[in-house]
Parts: structure tokens; sequence; C-alpha cells
């Protein structure tokens, strides 16, 4: 007995302890990335000017008699808007008409005279001298009366100019002159002023440096881009409900700064947008229509700062590759090179993977913001 216990404790001690099960493999989340339209832009401030503007001036002087326009309304042109005391100018074109009248009486009074020598010298009856006074006077007392016509039109026409008349349509501002008060031509102030804003302008100051793929993405080489999309923002960030297009760009570039000015038309149906106002428009600069986008989490840096994104093969097998990112659009990486739609990568749990190692992915929660079939704007 004593020898069976003894032979069956020596099997078991030689018998081989049990193996420890295989580590199971890393949880991550991964994103399959896709192609879709990627528009890259710059975000640049700018400042907003009237599309028209037109200084209300009289055109004769006198005492205002009426303002005719409610301040800060809407106004059309040819509406009129102030009336001069007209009293000094219809006594003028009274005074012309008078003049005129006395012109043409001369004027027949002499015509009548030529004709009554003509036959007189054509019978040696007088002198031919006699004669050609009195064609003489006929034709200046003619031109008297065309002198005289052009004086009363001229009076007419002040008298008109007492009636002042908005020269465009749009939003005028305050009276800058009160009933009773003495205007001229040389007056330094004008009346009023009046803005058209239904559309404005942007300035926008750039690099001139980048000029040059703002006149790529134009497509014409010339700097135009009006087929490329402008955005304006408001102070909170958020895009106004308005479209623009640029109309120019490069002109001239400032020597102190550097910059260049583009100017953007933009529609502002709502008067949202007024003049001196400080805006910030999202210029396209070029247009990427196969960009791939990699959430930045995906994105790590190695020690030589090298980007590096985590892939995972059709087996799940991970691997780590280089990667060149550049914009950012919606916390997403613009991809350069190193990724190509189709690949699988790994969004978050990478602290998890070593090469070669079998992953157990699980899709991206947000996968659907980041791949989208609609443009997506990269702005820097």
């Amino acid at each position: 007995m004593l020898i069976a216990a003894a032979l069956l404790s020596l099997a078991a001690c030689s018998k081989p302890a049990p193996e420890e099960g295989a580590a199971p493999p890393a949880a991550v989340t991964v994103l399959k990335l896709q192609a879709a339209p990627v528009l890259l832009s710059d975000e640049l401030p700018g400042r907003v000017a009237a599309f028209r503007t037109a200084d209300i001036r009289p055109q004769v002087g006198g005492i205002v008699l009426r303002r005719q326009f409610e301040q800060g309304a809407e106004v059309q042109a040819g509406q009129k808007l102030f009336q001069l005391n007209p009293a000094p100018f219809q006594a003028d074109v009274d005074s012309a008409a008078a003049a005129l009248q006395h012109a043409v009486a001369t004027a027949n009074r002499a015509s009548s005279q030529a004709e009554r020598l003509k036959p007189l010298v054509e019978a040696d009856a007088i002198s031919r001298q006699a004669y050609d006074d009195a064609v003489a006077q006929r034709e200046q007392a003619v031109a008297t009366v065309a002198q005289a016509r052009a004086s009363l039109a001229r009076r007419r026409l002040d008298l008109a100019f007492a009636s002042i008349e908005a020269p465009i349509a749009g939003r005028i501002g305050s009276e800058l002159v009160t009933e009773g008060a003495l205007v001229g031509l040389a007056d330094a102030t004008p009346m009023a002023r009046i803005q058209q804003i239904d559309k404005v302008y942007v300035d926008v100051r750039q690099p001139a440096a980048a000029l040059a793929a703002l006149r790529a993405a134009s497509g014409d080489g010339k700097g135009g881009a009006d087929k490329l999309p402008v955005t304006i923002l408001g102070a909170d960030g958020q895009p106004h409900p308005v479209t623009g297009r640029i109309l120019f760009s490069g002109i001239s570039v400032d020597a102190g700064t550097g910059d260049a000015v583009i100017r953007v038309l933009v529609d502002n149906p709502q008067r949202q947008l007024l003049p001196g106002m400080f805006v910030r428009a999202r210029i396209a600069r070029a247009v990427q229509a196969d960009g791939v986008l990699v959430p930045q989490q995906a994105v790590l840096r190695g020690s030589d700062g090298q980007a590096q994104a985590w892939v995972l093969d059709g087996a799940h097998k991970a691997s780590l590759k280089p990667v060149t990112v550049g914009d950012v659009v919606e916390h997403q990486y613009v991809v350069n090179g190193g990724l190509k739609a189709g690949d699988t990568v790994v969004v978050e749990g990478q602290e998890r993977l070593q090469p070669g190692a079998t992953a157990a992915p699980q899709p991206w929660k947000r996968a659907a913001a980041v791949a989208t079939a609609a443009p997506v704007s990269a702005v820097r």
C-alpha cells in the first residue's frame, strides 16, 4: 500500500502543467475610408462696402424748404428728397422768357427790313452797303434769339434743380442739413447719402503668395475664381444666408504688408450686411474631387514627428503606416498620402495594438459624419 501511494505521488509530480490561454484580440473602433469631394478654403477678414454710394449735393444754391423722405428708408431713383425755395429760380425763368420774346420780336423786324430792301438793292434804288447792313442785323437778331432760348433752357434747368432727386435706388441715411439751411455748390458736407446694399462688396486681404493657388482654382488663370463659392461668416462664426462670388483679385499688392485685395460681390437681400461691418470670408482655393478624410484621433505622431496611423488588413491584422496629412476640417485631416479610399483605419484603441497583432474591430460611431458624399470644406 505504501509503495502504491508513493508511485501515484511520483506520477502526479511528473505530469506537465497546463499552458496559459492565448490573449484575446484587442478591441478597437475602426473607420473604412471613403472618397468624397473636399473643398479647401481660407478664412480671411474683410470689410463690407456698399455696392453703390451717392452723396446728395445741390446743383444750385438756395434755402431748403422741406425734406421729402423718411430717414433710413429705401428710396427709388428719381424720388424727390429735398425742395429748395423755387421763387428766385422762377423769377429767372420769367426774365429769360421775356428776353426771348424781345429777341424774337427784334429778329422778326430785322428779317422784314432785309426783305423790303432786297428788291430796292436789285433796282439800284439803295446802296449795296445799306442792304448788307440790314442782312447783318437780321443774322445778329437770329443769333440773339438762339442765345435767349439757351438762357431760358438754363433757367428752367436751375428751377428743376431746386427739386433735388435721388440719383440711385438704395437706403438713405440721416439728413445732414435741415429746413431753413442755406446750401450751395461749394459745400463740403452733402445733404444726405444713399447706399445701395441689396448687393454689397466684401473686400478681403490675402497674402500675395496665395494668389497663385486662387488663380489655379479659377480654371482660367486670371484669378476670377467665379466658379468657386464664397461664404460670409458672422461674428458668431455662423455662415450668413447669402451667396458671393469673386470679382477680381491681385490688382495690386500692398508694399507694407505684402497683401492683395480680393473683392467679393455678395447678394444681400435681407440687408444683414451693412457698409463698414467687419466679417470673415471663407474663400475656396482648391477642390479635391476624390478627397480622403481621416479623424484626427486616428493620426499619431512618432518621436520624429512623423504622422502615423494603424491600419487593419482583411484578416484584421494591424500595421502602422506613415501618412501625410494636410488641412483640418471638422476635426478630420485631409489625407495627402499614405492612405487611400477603402483602407480600414483604427480610430480608438491604438494603444492595445502591436504590429501583426489581430484586432477585434467595431465601427466608429461617427463614421457617418466623416465619410459623406457631400462636399466638405476644409479651412486653414
